[in-house]
């Protein structure tokens, strides 16, 4: 069951108090060999339960299940290796030597995990896992200096031969692990945490090193010492496979490699500390059998440094050259392009601009850069402009859209189709990315539609469409004209469509001269024409109905010839909300007008 974020896990707590337990427990009691061969047989089953928990886990992946398998059958090994050790002193409990088939199968089952972490992928490839065999065999060298020079300085408390070169075997292979584990974690493809991981290496580097470390340095610390000594880092090593299963829900979605290596600085560790240990050697004077050893592990790490940074200093020209082809195709790129990049600052100060403002603005990059994107931008889209900024600035790393108009250097205004992304948090970058292409022609087409579907082709006036949205969109009280040409048949027939055309056009332009801000003529097909009057009365509707009946009237030198119309002139006064109504009475009203001018034809 998922523990409560923040409960402390009853089993890490168990194993924090047992490794501080122990500690006073030996020290006191001396060489209590059985109790602490039972404790490690003990640890080994804990591990291996809760690795085989993390094995089969459905949220690791394939490469992670096979790496747990083979650590569940490494710990599996040990805990037969460790417990027949543990029968053969509760049998035998004066018997010193520690039994080869104990150093046998611990050997036989962390070999399994060394090669579970050679098979796990790494990431890269080529030169990339040159280097990382190089690191490996620099850090290993290094490690075997320290074994070579530490394990022949020490008798190891008089143990016999077999068992020293038994411990120093266990001890290689558990360093091999932990160089394993570090590995891992450097590479970006770890089936663990990272913190997991660290106190694992902990844990196995310290069943490892820390037992010859303290005879070389400080000489024998006691029975008691010696198990404490190599007891805790096994309890270490269990609270982190313990951690771990607990943070197992880390690991999820996680994808192998998609987290990028970090570079390692453990073969610089490693000479460094080789160096340091000869120089160590040599402080008495005398050349043996350690100090050569450590001397030829100084020229060998120092080699395989050498061969590693040659392969890093090939490795960097080609990608250099790399880079360079990639600068140029991009700055070819870039200066071809009919598309301007820019970049500014939170102020809007340009601070880069590509050559393409040559082409759409008429000003070469330079001229721009250190100027104001404000004092570029139509006076009409300055305040909606800001808006737009704030957008951007509230989501950084965000491609926000919009349409500006730029002034270009002939005075004229350019529209553009910007995308402006905040990068102000890239280093590389340090500011807002618009990325704009001119869009003037497009917004002309799209104006030009929109003018088409909303207005007369003939006469320029708004046609039936926005003559309904105008009256929809009317917040008061208005007045409707429904105005129909009287004579204007005959001229049609009589002299042809052109000279109809020109006709209802000049009539366009009277009616258009009649009318105040606010107000709306339309043509509604044929001979027949609107008038909106919103928030206009009945009886100041009906003076101006009297202007459109005079203004229609006068004489109209068309084409070398004057013609006269008359005009029926309907009147409708309502709610905006009844266009429609509105529309019916005036047709009405209209109509009537017009019976009573059937007297009057249109005439030449």
């Amino acid at each position: 069951m998922p523990k409560r974020p923040g409960a402390i896990d009853p089993v890490l707590l168990g194993l924090m108090l047992l490794g501080v337990l122990i500690v006073p427990w030996f020290l006191r009691h001396g060489e209590q060999r059985t109790a602490s061969w039972a404790i490690q047989t003990g640890l080994d089953v804990a591990n291996t339960y809760f690795l085989w928990r993390m094995a089969t886990n459905p949220v690791m992946s394939p490469d992670g299940r096979r790496f747990w398998w083979a650590a569940v059958v490494a710990c599996a090994a040990c805990t037969v290796g460790d417990g027949y050790q543990t029968a053969l002193l509760f049998a035998h409990p004066a018997m010193t030597t520690i039994s080869s088939v104990q150093t046998a199968l611990v050997v036989a089952g962390m070999a399994t995990v060394v090669g579970a972490m050679l098979r796990h992928p790494l990431g890269g490839a080529g030169r990339q896992r040159l280097r990382l065999w190089f690191d490996a065999t620099t850090v290993l060298t290094g490690v075997a200096v320290f074994l070579w020079y530490f394990i022949l300085a020490t008798d190891l408390s008089g143990r016999q031969a077999t068992d020293r070169w038994a411990a120093a075997a266990t001890t290689v292979v558990m360093l091999l692990i932990t160089f394993g584990l570090l590995k891992l974690i450097l590479s970006g493809t770890a089936p663990f945490t990272r913190a997991a991981g660290i106190t694992a290496a902990l844990g196995v580097s310290g069943t490892a090193f820390a037992a010859p470390v303290i005879l070389g340095l400080i000489g024998d610390p006691g029975p008691g010492g010696t198990l404490v000594v190599q007891l805790v880092p096994c309890v270490l090593a269990t609270a982190a496979f313990r951690f771990q299963q607990l943070q197992v829900w880390r690991l999820a979605g996680r994808k192998a490699g998609s987290r990028p290596g970090q570079s390692s600085r453990l073969p610089y560790l490693a000479v460094v500390a080789t160096q340091i240990l000869l120089v160590v050697s040599l402080r008495d004077g005398r050349v043996d059998l350690r100090v050569w050893g450590v001397a030829v592990g100084a020229v060998i790490i120092t080699a395989l440094v050498l061969g590693r940074q040659v392969a890093a200093l090939r490795d960097n020209e080609l990608l250099l050259t790399e880079l360079d082809g990639q600068t140029e195709r991009f700055r070819a790129l870039v200066q071809n392009t009919t598309d301007i990049t820019m970049v500014i600052d939170h102020e809007a100060m340009i601070t880069y601009a590509s050559p393409a403002t040559l082409r759409v603005l008429g000003l070469p990059a330079e001229e721009l850069i250190g100027t104001s994107l404000h004092d570029r931008t139509h006076p009409e889209d300055r305040e909606w402009h800001l808006e737009q900024a704030e957008r951007i600035f509230a989501n950084p790393g965000a491609g926000i859209t919009m349409q500006v108009r730029w002034r270009h250097v002939d005075g004229s205004y350019r529209w553009l189709d910007l995308v402006g992304t905040d990068l102000a948090h890239n280093a590389n970058v340090g500011g807002i990315v618009l990325n704009a292409r001119d869009a003037t022609e497009a917004r002309a087409l799209h104006d030009e539609l929109s003018r088409q579907a909303t207005h007369d082709a003939l006469t320029g006036l708004a046609n039936r469409v926005l003559l309904h949205r105008r009256m929809e969109e009317s917040p008061d009280r208005l007045s409707l004209l429904l105005i129909d040409l009287d004579g204007f048949k005959p001229i049609n027939d009589r002299h042809g469509h052109h000279t109809g055309d020109l006709v209802l056009q000049e009539v366009a332009r009277r009616l258009t001269g009649l009318l105040g801000a606010g107000e709306l003529a339309a043509r509604l097909g044929g001979d027949e024409f609107a008038v909106l009057l919103p928030g206009t009365g009945a009886e100041a509707a009906a003076r101006l109905a009297a202007q459109v009946v005079a203004v229609v009237a006068e004489p109209m030198p068309v084409g070398g010839e004057v013609f006269r119309v008359g005009a029926s002139v309907g009147l409708a006064e309502g709610a905006a909300a009844d266009g429609d109504g509105l529309l019916r009475e005036a047709d009405a009203a209209m109509y009537r007008r017009k019976r009573e001018r059937q007297a009057q034809p249109a005439r030449t």
